[in-house]
């Protein structure tokens, strides 16, 4: 089963721009249920825009991915900037 570690943005009320980092084994009903208020609890009440993706072959590689990606204020910076 493949797992993908993504980042998700949105804007917030004083239209700065907010990220989240997470891990699932299914993104398109991931992210489906973060924009229906369904997913993590900082994620509910926005409109959240797919930046970045990335497969693993299994959950304990994601993880560990997931980790360090939400570490690395560097490289998220750089995919925000995308958006």
């Amino acid at each position: 089963m493949n797992f993908y570690v993504y980042l998700i943005c949105s804007k917030n009320n004083d239209n700065r721009l907010v990220s989240y980092v997470g891990y699932t084994n299914n993104l398109k009903n991931r992210i489906k249920k973060h924009n229906s208020s369904k997913g993590a609890k900082f994620t509910r009440g926005k409109k959240w825009k797919l930046l970045y993706k990335k497969k693993f072959g299994s959950k304990k590689e994601a993880m560990k991915y997931e980790y360090v990606l939400k570490k690395d204020k560097i490289k998220r910076l750089e995919l925000k900037k995308r958006y």
